[in-house]
């Protein structure tokens, strides 16, 4: 009489998991690590930085540094990543674009109702960091957070592109997702939307400015002897000092 329970060679293994779900090997692990190991950075010529040079405030540095970066062929050099935290003080990382940088500060975008507006009303402190490889150089940032008016934050989005907009308008940023498909109608709408009306208001979009206490500019060195300048705010203005690599 036939065994109608037998397993089969793919039934599942240890707390129901499937083959497919099995850790990997020692093997595929050792593979891994021997793949960061060959791994390098800077494979080209460093620019140099004298930090004696440096203007007394980080702003005409970090332009000037985006600049340089995006003439090296850096793709994206505007985009940064954003740290912030919950009220427990958990942290949490996205990358997205920069918006300006002016004299009040960085400048950038997103839903009030999404994971980062959230953290944001609990805690408006944040950090931003700019990596830009093919020159070496990385930008840190941290400072208070403020947001912008209705007005202001609805024309820094409807500067921006077509694509922005249509984003924008989809709305449910962070939330949970039904299905793929639900999100491919909600955009193509959303698209409708943004091209039969270009200055279509998106209420919940807000404009941030992060207001820098420091600003680190990070230099890299092919001997290791990486230059770090890192600007202080104080009550006089910008401190500048030298920090160990």
């Amino acid at each position: 009489m036939a065994d109608h329970h037998a397993h089969s060679d793919r039934s599942p293994g240890p707390a129901g998991r499937s083959p497919e779900d099995a850790p990997e090997g020692a093997a595929a692990a050792d593979a891994f690590r021997e793949l960061l190991r060959g791994l390098r950075v800077w494979e080209c010529e460093l620019p140099s930085f004298d930090p004696a040079q440096a203007p007394a405030d980080p702003l005409p540095l970090f332009r000037r540094w985006l600049r340089e970066a995006a003439e090296a062929g850096v793709p994206e050099p505007h985009t940064m990543t954003l740290a912030t935290a919950d009220e427990a003080g958990a942290p949490s990382l996205r990358t997205l674009m920069l918006h300006d940088a002016d004299e009040r500060g960085w400048h950038f975008g997103t839903h009030r109702g999404s994971r980062k507006g959230r953290e944001l009303a609990a805690r408006p402190r944040a950090a931003l960091g700019f990596y830009w490889p093919a020159v070496g150089r990385q930008v840190r940032i941290h400072g208070t957070v403020t947001a912008a008016g209705p007005e202001e934050s609805a024309a820094d989005l409807h500067h921006r592109s077509t694509g922005a907009l249509a984003a924008a308008l989809v709305g449910h940023q962070s939330e949970v997702l039904g299905s793929a498909e639900e999100l491919a109608r909600a955009s193509e709408a959303a698209w409708e939307h943004a091209r039969r009306e270009p200055d279509a208001p998106v209420p919940s979009w807000t404009l941030y400015v992060l207001r820098a206490d420091e600003v680190e500019f990070f230099q890299g060195d092919a001997l290791r002897r990486h230059v770090r300048l890192n600007y202080r705010r104080t009550e006089s203005g910008w401190e500048r000092e030298l920090l160990w690599p």
